[in-house]
């Protein structure tokens, strides 16, 4: 039985197409929906079979674990526990985003362990957990809305070309699934870029984020913020960089290249509760809690 394809730019109510999609995945179904990469192909990991299928689907080997998508960092840290600062800061500064981030899974609190075994096998085979937030609004409500963790990878057999639209899934593998969210061409166009982080990180699979912006969301930021007058802040942040270039033995321009980027920005003339929000904001946009 073919698919049904779910036409979302024309749906009359996206907010039913969530629930339907939700209900769906609640009963073990197994759908291809949208992101800013390729088209995904998912399942809820409370349904064993569901898991078993998307393998079936794929023709994967079992050595070649599913990855989870989830909402947030936050619902991320439920999955590990312990993180390692750096593997939050890429997350902060880069989810959602067509980043997946595997690290260690092996902390006894993980929900991941709570799963049934044939589940954990394939997910975690090997101590490792790959997490990835998509951006695409309407996956990220049905992910919110679902009720337990969601399995997902490719939409396409192992070794085919990226389905970068629906009509790709549904030549492929539209007689194998049951529903397929259609919101035409993804954004990137490649698949999410694989990293393994612990202490250091480890590029597994190019994909559409590079090397280059890989290094600059591990960088150590600092953002130098002057309340009183505008022109102090890039004098502290001209400051700053000599005495770390100084400390490193490089040039100035080298220390991007070296993992610190220092930065500034200027908030003058506000009362305090407004400047020290207005401070926040810009932080945030840095991509410094």
């Amino acid at each position: 039985m073919s698919a049904v394809v779910i036409d979302l730019q024309n749906a009359e109510d996206l907010r039913d197409v969530v629930h339907r999609s939700v209900e769906a995945l609640a009963a073990g179904k197994v759908l291809a929906v949208p992101t800013e990469t390729v088209y995904g192909l998912v399942a809820s990991a409370l349904h064993p079979e569901a898991v078993d299928r998307v393998f079936a689907i794929k023709g994967r080997d079992a050595d070649q674990p599913l990855a989870f998508a989830t909402k947030s960092l936050e619902d991320a840290m439920d999955f590990v526990p312990d993180m390692s600062a750096l593997a939050k800061r890429i997350a902060r500064r880069s989810w959602p985003g067509p980043i997946t981030i595997v690290t260690s899974a092996k902390h006894p609190d993980s929900v991941v362990h709570r799963l049934e075994d044939s589940v954990k096998a394939a997910t975690i085979p090997n101590g490792t957990i790959g997490l990835r937030v998509p951006a695409h609004e309407l996956t990220l409500q049905i992910m919110r809305m679902c009720a337990g963790p969601i399995v997902m990878t490719s939409a396409n057999i192992s070794g085919g070309p990226d389905p970068v639209d629906a009509e790709t899934v549904v030549d492929t593998i539209g007689d194998k699934i049951d529903v397929i969210l259609d919101d035409g061409p993804c954004q990137v166009g490649r698949p999410s870029t694989v990293i393994e982080v612990g202490d250091t990180v480890k590029i597994l699979r190019d994909g559409g984020v590079d090397q280059a912006s890989i290094k600059r969301l591990t960088n150590f930021i600092v953002l130098i913020v002057c309340t009183g007058n505008t022109c102090r802040s890039p004098m502290g942040e001209a400051i700053f960089q000599d005495l770390v270039s100084k400390n490193l033995g490089c040039e100035i321009d080298e220390l991007p290249a070296r993992g610190v980027q220092v930065l500034s920005a200027g908030i003058a003339a506000m009362p305090g509760a407004l400047a020290t929000e207005q401070a926040v904001q810009v932080m945030r946009r840095a991509g410094i809690e």
